[in-house]
């Protein structure tokens, strides 16, 4: 049940099963409301045929009542007497009189009394506009108006039936208004619903299986992709071997996309473990030397103090700990420390930066717009940071001439830091930007650099929203471009 299988059968079915249920309750509904249609217009056609006759004048015993098994009809007067009733009707629901047993009363084509001809006419006209005025039907006529209906049994012989009656008013030549009920029987109705409510019941079950079955055919087939890469994923965990790769499925849905990322991610993934694996066994062969030349300095200065080499001692510590504070600034970078968002006027940094740097080899030159507004969000710490490394960089390798400047770059600011060394190939201008990595010509010159630098300053400038690049500087050195964004 808790499979992915299970629940899109379990959850197909119910949604069938509703649909299917309100699609045949409505079908029932509209076969039962027709049905009806067609025992209201039989009723009707009853009802008007006798209500015809008996406008026309026909007495009652001579009115013929057509079909009367199927079609019962009782007539009423206006005191609901019973004037009329089919031949073999035993009882009667539904209509304005239970009785089935026909009143005495003078016959509808009974003549009016000779020498009234001429009151006869009067009271006549009297009775059509009272009849009129009454929604009834004048004399002789039946009513036009839509007749009653209602729901009724009737027992014709020994035989009870559910019936709908139509109520039709005729009024005869002598002005008696007759209410003619005419049934048409339901049983073809109910039988009809009950035949397809049957066959709904009995089809039902078998096609919600049929559902079930192939939705569960059709899911388990769509995830068998989602199973092999599960599988190869289980076993990569197992192995640590990131290498391997899950198996993506040739078609283009959404299943080989997620193959893809996957694969994508593992990729990314095993780029980063490498990539940490080299940082720590580089980070621990930096960490020998000093420690190994620090060590072997106490234990010359341990049995021969007057041979220590305490500058060396120094400068041994200084590297250790500068090498230290590296690495640990570049854990938090890649623990994905926020650079935060205080603002730096960068121009202000540059100076106070380069101020402090008095007794360097080579006097800086600083290039700073008087007035200008260099604001930056970011770290100031970092951003300091950056143009240290930068400033340091540049006097490794510098001939004769340092110099920084900065500017407004579109909706940022650049900081770009220049010397007169060497330079950089082209080749090997993304390079310098890896973690260790010390040109052949700046190993020969460095002073206790460990390739840490520039690589901390590209990290630093990224997770600012920047760019860090270098490009050949019109001295004919390295120019570094530090772009980072303005405050929105």
């Amino acid at each position: 049940m808790r499979s992915v299988r299970a629940r899109a059968a379990i959850g197909a079915t119910l949604v069938v099963a509703v649909a299917l249920v309100a699609a045949g309750l409505a079908v029932l509904l509209v076969l039962r409301a027709n049905l009806i249609d067609q025992a209201d217009l039989q009723a009707e056609v009853a009802a008007r045929e006798a209500a015809g006759q008996l406008a026309t004048g026909t007495p009652y015993e001579d009115v013929e009542l057509d079909d009367e098994e199927d079609h019962p009809v009782q007539v009423t007067d206006e005191e609901d007497r019973v004037v009329i009733v089919s031949k073999d009707l035993r009882a009667v629901t539904g209509t304005g009189a239970s009785g089935v047993t026909a009143a005495p009363s003078a016959s509808a084509g009974a003549t009016p009394s000779p020498g009234d001809d001429d009151d006869g006419d009067d009271d006549a006209d009297a009775d059509d506009d009272g009849d009129e005025d009454r929604g009834r039907p004048g004399r002789g006529e039946v009513s036009s108006d839509d007749p009653d209906f209602s729901d009724g049994t009737a027992t014709v012989g020994r035989t009870t039936a559910d019936y709908r009656f139509a109520a039709v008013e005729a009024t005869t030549p002598d002005g008696v208004t007759l209410t003619v009920y005419a049934g048409a029987p339901l049983a073809a109705e109910q039988e009809a619903v009950n035949t397809v409510r049957g066959a709904m019941l009995t089809g039902l079950p078998l096609l919600l299986l049929v559902v079930a079955g192939v939705t569960w055919l059709v899911t388990r087939r769509a995830l068998r992709p989602v199973e092999g890469i599960r599988r190869e994923m289980a076993a990569i965990t197992a192995s640590e071997d990131l290498a391997r790769r899950v198996p993506e499925p040739g078609s283009r849905d959404e299943i080989a996309a997620l193959a893809r990322t996957t694969n994508e991610t593992l990729t990314v993934l095993e780029a980063s473990v490498e990539r940490q694996r080299r940082f720590v066994a580089d980070a621990s062969h930096e960490l020998r030397s000093p420690i190994a030349s620090l060590r072997t300095q106490l234990e010359v200065a341990e049995a021969h103090p007057e041979l220590l080499d305490l500058p060396g001692a120094v400068a041994d510590t200084v590297r250790l700990q500068v090498l230290a504070a590296d690495l640990l600034l570049l854990a938090r970078l890649d623990a994905g420390e926020k650079p935060g968002s205080a603002t730096v006027e960068l121009g202000a940094l540059v100076r106070e930066e380069v101020s402090q740097r008095a007794g360097d080899r080579i006097a800086v030159r600083v290039e700073v717009p008087e007035g200008g507004a260099f604001e930056v969000n970011g770290s100031r710490g970092q951003l300091s940071r950056v143009i240290g490394n930068l400033l340091d960089n540049a006097q490794r390798h510098a001939e004769a001439s340092v110099a920084v400047s900065v500017a407004a770059d579109g909706r940022g600011v650049r900081v770009e830091v220049r010397d007169d060394g060497a330079g950089v190939p082209e080749e090997e201008r993304e390079r310098i930007f890896e973690r260790f990595v010390r040109l052949d010509d700046a190993r020969s010159r460095d002073d206790g650099g460990a390739g840490l630098g520039l690589a901390i300053a590209r990290d630093v400038a990224s997770r600012h929203g920047g760019t860090l690049t270098v490009h050949r500087a019109a001295e004919g050195g390295a120019a570094f471009r530090l772009w980072l964004p303005r405050p929105s």
